[in-house]
């Protein structure tokens, strides 16, 4: 099979150029290095970093007038991939990661290589002494974080995407801005029939943080939950995942003002737009089933 040619893309937010630098350092150390490195500045502008770095392969900068989120101005980079036209797989990689090993982008390039099928492959995600948080295991239960193989979802702070499959399924979903937009595209690429891989081997290291660092956790979290089960789940299954994410929240939320936002959220997810619905088909849920979450879950 032909090796297929690699980009490397990264959302800025603006306020870490230290880390921006240090993880160009690390893709610049590849050694295989990308055809093409996209970096979006979300709203804010970007340093000249092909000029300090020496970054391989060509070097597009873009800088955004507005933030757009994680999945808007990723989807910026793919388009721009998608008017150059000689790119086959997309790495996203989260602006303050970093890959601590040289042979990511060879793991990313060999994988695709042999399997046509193949539509995305999540990393492994873990802080500075080595540690994988369990929230970042795409599996249910206490997972070991070194087992890989196939599965039902990926994160979004380290991974790679084949861009036929985007051609297939849909971009990111920008309007969920944060939260629950990789669930959104690994459940259209699994009901369009591409894979999903974990493959523990390709680390990318990110300090460890907690989603709810950020203003806006509770309220978009559960306004995109609530958007994601109606654009992408079989009508009956709704309430069951709704329900359980419910109880779910009740039962692990410990913040008065979190829970005031959760519920506000929720109800802004059942009264606003979702966007297209495009429920997955029966067999794609038994086949989520069978690699062990169900999409109730």
């Amino acid at each position: 099979m032909a090796e297929p040619r690699i980009a490397v893309a990264v959302v800025t937010m603006g306020n870490r150029p230290a880390e921006v630098d240090a993880l160009l350092e690390s893709v610049a150390k590849q050694d295989v290095a990308p055809d093409r490195i996209v970096v979006v500045g979300n709203g804010c502008p970007l340093p000249e970093f092909a000029e300090r770095l020496a970054l391989p392969g060509e070097f597009t900068p873009i800088e955004l007038d507005e933030n757009l989120g994680c999945p808007g101005g990723r989807n910026v980079a793919i388009e721009r991939l998608r008017e150059f036209g000689d790119v086959d797989v997309v790495v996203e990689l989260d602006d303050d990661g970093l890959l601590i090993d040289a042979d990511v982008l060879r793991g990313v390039r060999d994988l695709f290589a042999a399997d046509d099928h193949l539509g995305i492959v999540g990393f492994r995600i873990a802080d500075e002494h080595g540690e994988t948080q369990q929230r970042h295991v795409p599996r249910i239960g206490k997972s070991d974080p070194l087992r890989g193989g196939y599965v039902t979802g990926f994160l979004g702070g380290g991974h790679a995407l084949r861009m036929a499959m985007l051609a297939e399924t849909g971009d990111w979903p920008a309007a969920f801005f944060f939260a629950h937009e990789e669930t959104d595209l690994a459940w259209r690429a699994a009901d369009a029939g591409w894979r999903i891989l974990y493959a523990p081997e390709l680390l990318l290291q990110h300090p460890k943080t907690s989603p709810a660092r950020h203003a806006i956790y509770y309220r978009v979290t559960a306004r995109n939950r609530v958007w994601l089960t109606r654009r992408r789940l079989p009508l009956p299954l709704i309430p069951v995942h709704l329900g359980l994410w419910i109880l779910l929240t009740l039962a692990r939320t410990r913040s008065a003002g979190g829970l005031r936002a959760w519920f506000g959220g929720f109800l802004e997810g059942l009264r606003e737009s979702a966007g297209e619905r495009r429920p997955m088909r029966w067999r794609t849920v038994w086949r989520l089933c069978r690699l062990g979450r169900p999409p109730v879950i």
